[in-house]
């Protein structure tokens, strides 16, 4: 059964179905279909803003508004070509997009959807109340779209460039999301790991929001020459709350999902408003109380939306388990062995009050491998965060291969050369090993989201994804490169941010507590791919408080006691510090 009924069967079957819905369906399906499209196309979007960058928008029917008064304006007052008003309707909404995403994007927390709600309420009065764009009684006599001569005036004859429309979307956007750009996406509710990575995060947000206004926009002008009328009415903040339950309902994490959504509210919404005015003697928008009950339960029952749940009913067929050979990518000269890398001096890291770190100093060397001890709350963490640009520090100066970089961003001194892990893991659970160790190779492609979308970014995408197979092959994880990075133990976990790390051709590796969870012999194994490292050139900062790794590995350990530098020396050197066995140690034998 399930050969004859695989995935790619299913999509043809409705595709079928679908493409005969203007042939045999009654006028009033029709139009219900051609409205599903519509919104689907809106929901889309908000599947990458939401449910992909983890951005959510009660705005987008105002960006609806604007694809449909762009188009509505500029051919009845100005006689311009439906297709020329689709251009310039997307422009002005990149335009616009752009200029509200610098703004609101900011943002954090429920300021951001906040946000949202004010400038949907702004676009919304725009559009009803300037004369030029017929006030609240809008704009009719839209003319209708010409395609290759032929006039789509009615509902079927325009039903199949929505949905041709809408597919080409989908396509596109899974097309981008499996790719170096959409693994960028779908890293941003991790921000610090995302930044620590060399992307832009805030460009990104940036793109996923202009992507979501432009597939608004799109719905809207095909609303417009659908309906060859427009008023103010369908692109207040209720009809965006509206989108954005079909996107919640269908899954905001599912491309499909946003299909079912749109087609789930849509027939429901229909049956309800029918119904309940019977039930209840009266009418009014009573779908909406149902609605809102709805929206608690899936929120309760099921955040991923209902998509997924279908999607078990359903055999799926294995994606490949194998990655395509690739020439490797090319790689940075790695300095002489014993020269400084990395410098830090006189480094200060106050929080309020608190001093995290005072004055500490200390240099990593190309070819060697540096330990930093000390208890819990010594500031080892916080000094990794120092270096690496996630939280700068307040006095001092660190300069990495003789650039000061304490100024920098983490974004900016990973491009230099320099890539960590963390102490607590940051993965994203959802996504295979490989393709958490290929975020690591970020900034050694090239290709934009344009270029992803339309599939031409392959060969890249293959020498990337390789590269991280590579790596993971190196750290003992090649056995799980298509598992589900959350379904691995957490030592393990953190063996996968450390090929993540070497897939970024580093210069100096930070490693926080690499060997935390590990058992013996994976400890072993990773000793001997640092010592592997080290003789490569490669500089190796590590924070770790297993001290039988810290001494067989480590070339000079650095000890911390209160974020102050306590002691530094050869690993036999600290094992007999007084100090050192007094307050931290508690004996441990030379």
């Amino acid at each position: 059964m399930s050969r004859l009924f695989t995935p790619n069967r299913a999509l043809l079957g409705f595709l079928l179905a679908l493409s005969l819905v203007p042939l045999f369906a009654a006028p009033f399906t029709v139009t219900l279909v051609n409205y599903i499209g519509l919104y689907a196309l809106v929901a889309l979007g908000l599947v990458l803003l939401t449910g992909i960058g983890g951005l959510t928008s009660f705005g987008q029917a105002a960006f609806v508004g604007l694809g449909a008064y762009a188009t509505a304006y500029l051919t009845t007052r100005h006689g311009m070509s439906p297709w020329g008003t689709l251009i310039v309707g997307m422009v002005i909404t990149t335009a616009v997009s752009l200029a509200l995403g610098f703004i609101t994007l900011r943002l954090s927390g429920h300021f951001l959807p906040l946000g949202t709600i004010a400038w949907g309420i702004s676009l919304y009065f725009i559009f009803g109340n300037l004369e030029a764009l017929g006030g609240h009684g809008g704009i009719d006599g839209i003319p209708a779209v010409d395609l290759f001569g032929l006039e789509l005036g009615s509902g079927r004859a325009f039903f199949y460039v929505i949905w041709a429309t809408l597919l080409a979307a989908i396509v596109t956007t899974q097309n981008m999301l499996d790719s170096r750009e959409g693994r960028a996406m779908r890293c941003l509710r991790s921000m610090t790991m995302t930044e620590a990575m060399g992307i832009n995060t805030l460009w990104y947000r940036m793109v996923l929001f202009m992507i979501a206004a432009q597939f608004a926009c799109v719905s809207g002008w095909l609303y417009a020459h659908l309906q060859r009328f427009v008023n103010p009415t369908p692109f207040s903040l209720g009809h965006g709350i509206e989108y954005l339950f079909m996107a919640v309902l269908g899954g905001t994490a599912a491309v499909w999902g946003a299909v079912f959504g749109a087609t789930a509210v849509t027939f429901l919404k229909e049956w309800l408003q029918d119904l309940l005015p019977k039930l209840l003697g009266a009418t009014g928008n009573f779908e909406m109380v149902v609605f809102g009950l709805l929206t608690i339960i899936v929120l309760h029952r099921t955040r991923d939306g209902l998509w997924p749940i279908l999607m078990r009913f359903i055999p799926q067929r294995e994606g490949k388990k194998t990655v395509e050979p690739a020439l490797p990518l090319p790689r940075r000269d790695l300095p002489t062995t014993g020269r400084e890398v990395l410098q830090v001096k006189n480094v200060t890291k106050r929080f309020g009050g608190l001093v995290a770190n005072d004055r500490m100093n200390l240099t990593v060397r190309a070819g060697e491998v540096m330990a930093l001890i000390g208890p819990n709350g010594a500031g080892k963490s916080t000094l990794f965060n120092c270096i690496s640009g996630v939280n700068p520090p307040t006095e001092g100066e660190i300069h990495f291969m003789d650039q000061r970089i304490d100024a920098l961003s983490s974004r900016e001194i990973a491009k230099l050369g320099m890539s960590r892990t963390f102490q607590h893991v940051r993965l994203n659970q959802d996504m295979t090993v490989l393709e958490n160790a290929a975020i690591g190779a970020h900034l050694r492609g090239r290709k934009n989201f344009v270029q992803s979308a339309w599939r031409l970014d392959r060969e890249e995408e293959r020498r990337l994804l390789w590269e991280a197979s590579h790596q993971l092959e190196r750290c003992g994880l090649g056995e799980h490169l298509f598992d589900a990075a959350g379904s691995l133990p957490l030592g393990k976990q953190r063996i996968v941010e450390i090929a993540r790390a070497l897939c970024s051709d580093p210069t100096l590796l930070l490693l926080d507590e690499p060997a935390a969870g590990l058992r013996h012999l994976e400890k072993r194994a990773l000793a001997e791919l640092l010592a592997k490292l080290r003789a490569e050139g490669m500089a190796i900062l590590l924070v770790e408080h297993d001290m039988d790794f810290v001494m067989g590995l480590a070339d000079r350990v650095v000890v911390m006691e209160f974020g102050e530098h306590l002691a530094e020396g050869l690993p036999q050197e600290i094992q007999t510090n007084p100090k050192v066995l007094e307050a931290y140690l508690g004996g441990v034998d030379a």
